[in-house]
């Protein structure tokens, strides 16, 4: 449950019962009902306390570390991509308190301005959220390497800042990247249990950016939702298997430390509290899954596909037993299989927050483009991403059935107090 410090009144919220109005009455005596403010007084002071009521869809924009990361996964996302254009450290600068601004009313399910007011004017926020809830959206922000040094050119007088860890990704084999799905200057992940809210937040921040910065791609994603899977057990990719079974726990600080966040003597100090994000886009050839033996698809993950346990175990958590044979002196869980080599030893860990995405029909081939949006956090992508990456690349058998078309690395920066900004640390 999180607390509203807006007072912002809610659907969830209950409506105000004739009980209530005679409750109210009897506290504050018949004298009340009769008085000058009659009803309307009653129903005011009611009112008022039901707005003041706890909501249930609201994650706070301010905090030590930004919201979106070890948030509880919400429905929807819409991930964009954008190219800066000013070329004003101090535009930048204005960006980002700006896009604060506007993320801690959007969160709190509030407009970014009035939604009309002069009619020869443009209304300051888009207005199709308007009577929606907040729906749990969360608003997280990254920098690319990019935006510290492009073509050899220190572009805001920030290269020194720049950490090592934040530079292109290597090229893996197999990878078959679109321009038009890769890079970037700036990030926004934008998630919420409502798609509508998420790209209205998405909508407004690009809108505020005119002039300083313009989209360069973007792209929905989608989980089953809180509705369809009361229990919320581990997503399934659309491949049909579990996605996420060996994430670290959120709730634990030294888990999250160790494997997420940003810890002092990484790098530079203003990424403190802060992490890497890696986004790729994952195309899943659909169809020719769809023909794969049920056995071959178990073997290409290392997994049941209705239990998610390890070849060879009972239940989804338990470890996978690398040196158990079956009866013909095979191992249960292939060489090549996807578990077994994302694994590895163990010491690689990254906190997995993909979303599943459908684009219609790939024109190409005639077939569905669908797939996955990887979205891995980390604390050090050289440690962690590029050595987990570099061995599926080179031997996963799951490589028959994909193919990775996009791909980007940022730097999400931590997060902020009420009267700060995010970024504040960087530009400082």
């Amino acid at each position: 449950m999180t607390n509203n410090p807006n007072n912002i009144e809610s659907p969830n919220e209950r409506k105000i019962s004739r009980r209530d109005v005679l409750k109210t009455a009897g506290i504050g005596g018949v004298g009340m009902l009769l008085g000058a403010s009659g009803l309307g007084g009653i129903m005011s002071i009611t009112e008022s306390k039901a707005t003041s009521q706890e909501s249930h869809d609201i994650v706070p924009f301010f905090g030590k570390y930004q919201s979106g990361i070890a948030t509880k996964t919400q429905n929807h996302v819409y991930f964009v991509s954008l190219d800066v254009t000013t070329s004003k450290k101090a535009d930048l600068k204005k960006l980002f308190k700006d896009w604060t601004k506007a993320s801690a009313l959007l969160t709190a399910g509030k407009p970014v301005g009035e939604l009309s007011g002069n009619e020869f004017l443009p209304p300051k926020d888009t207005g199709e959220a308007a009577g929606l809830s907040p729906s749990n959206l969360t608003i997280t922000f990254g920098v690319g390497p990019s935006l510290f040094v492009k073509d050899n050119q220190d572009r805001f007088g920030l290269k020194s800042k720049q950490p090592k860890e934040l530079k292109d990704l290597p090229k893996f084999p197999l990878d078959a990247l679109d321009e038009k799905w890769t890079g970037g200057d700036l990030c926004i992940q934008a998630c919420a249990d409502d798609l509508q809210v998420a790209f209205h937040a998405v909508r407004n921040l690009i809108r505020i950016a005119r002039g300083k910065a313009t989209l360069r791609w973007a792209q929905t994603g989608f989980q089953r939702s809180k509705q369809a899977d009361p229990k919320s057990e581990t997503p399934r990719n659309l491949f049909g298997f579990k996605d996420g079974t060996v994430n670290p726990d959120v709730n634990s600080e030294k888990q999250m430390n160790e494997v997420v966040w940003v810890q002092p003597g990484d790098g530079p100090n203003w990424l403190v509290n802060g992490s890497y994000l890696v986004v790729r886009r994952i195309q899943m050839f659909i169809e020719v899954w769809d023909r794969t033996l049920l056995k071959e698809q178990e073997r290409t993950f290392g997994r049941q596909r209705g239990s998610g346990a390890p070849l060879g175990q009972k239940n989804e958590f338990d470890n996978p037993d690398f040196n158990h044979k079956d009866e013909n002196g095979e191992d249960y869980i292939p060489a090549d299989s996807h578990v077994r080599l994302s694994r590895g030893d163990g010491s690689q860990k990254i906190l997995r927050r993909g979303y599943s995405y459908s684009d219609g029909m790939d024109l190409k081939t005639g077939t569905l483009d669908a797939g996955l949006l990887f979205i891995g956090f980390q604390r050090a992508p050289s440690k962690q991403f590029i050595p987990i990456q570099t061995r599926l690349a080179n031997m996963d058998k799951l490589n028959e059935y994909i193919s990775h078309r996009g791909s980007a690395i940022f730097a999400c920066l931590p997060g902020t107090k009420q009267g700060g900004f995010i970024g504040e640390t960087l530009f400082n």
